[in-house]
């Protein structure tokens, strides 16, 4: 009964840790002289590192649910609805997930690892102490390149992944070029593009703000580096799932009214 109640009690805090990190990032964002070379920097790791990663599990991703999903279309008859199909799938939930769970782990525990690292080396004590103004340089501009990045992650992702849809859906069959990506754009509207774009914000900065926190607060030395790293990854992967929720839930909503 003590344990459960401290366990509630720890999860508790943490949350409201969390909740004061995320509010003095916002007010630092607001600030003058923001870090506009080491922003880049990270955009440059954030996205450019990352997007090998995301390209080839992309591919196969859309080529393995195209294989899978032909044989259940060709059972009714409705093998001409498999690039529209795919499409949909894609472009409104798996793409941005995977993309996403991808970061998580990727980004997150790289966050998490080196944030730590300069903690437990105190690092960020000497910056602190040099007067330049450590959580600008290391979580302001990490979090706000993991915001802008994951979307431009995602739309690469989407269209390495209907390509590998198009290679799919000619392994066992015929469809020309033109014809399969004019199924896949008749098949797309507004509703499915726009709620998967706005949601990958929210990824990126749950990603972002999770890995910079953990890895901002490590303690215990060498060893808390590594529970920050995998710390990172466990959380942010959870609010991914979370905020995919939340988010398909308002989609519905609005599509209802």
């Amino acid at each position: 009964m003590e344990s459960s109640f401290l366990n509630r009690f720890k999860f508790l805090n943490e949350m409201g840790d969390i909740a004061r990190f995320t509010g003095r990032f916002f007010k630092e964002i607001v600030k003058p002289r923001q870090e506009v070379e080491e922003f880049f920097r990270q955009c440059y790791w954030i996205g450019y590192k990352s997007l090998p990663l995301v390209a080839i599990t992309a591919f196969i991703m859309g080529l393995v649910l195209t294989i899978q999903s032909r044989p259940t279309l060709v059972e009714f008859g409705a093998q001409s609805l498999l690039p529209a199909m795919v499409a949909v799938s894609l472009v409104r939930e798996i793409s941005p997930v995977i993309t996403a769970l991808i970061c998580a782990g990727k980004v997150g525990s790289g966050m998490g690892a080196e944030l730590g690292s300069m903690r437990v080396t105190e690092q960020i004590d000497a910056m602190d102490v040099s007067g330049t103004n450590p959580f600008r340089y290391l979580v302001v501009t990490r979090v706000l390149a993991a915001t802008l990045m994951l979307p431009v992650l995602s739309n690469l992702s989407n269209a390495i992944a209907l390509f590998g849809g198009y290679i799919g859906v000619n392994l066992r069959g015929q469809v020309s070029w033109s014809l399969y990506w004019t199924q896949v754009f008749d098949s797309l509207s507004f509703g499915d593009v726009m709620p998967s774009l706005i949601k990958t914000f929210f990824f990126g900065f749950a990603i972002g703000i999770i890995g910079c926190y953990k890895g901002y607060n490590t303690q215990h030395g060498t060893e808390g580096v590594g529970r920050s790293a995998n710390s990172a990854v466990v959380v942010a992967s959870l609010l991914v799932f979370i905020i995919d929720l939340i988010a398909v839930q308002i989609s519905d909503l609005l599509n209802l009214t």
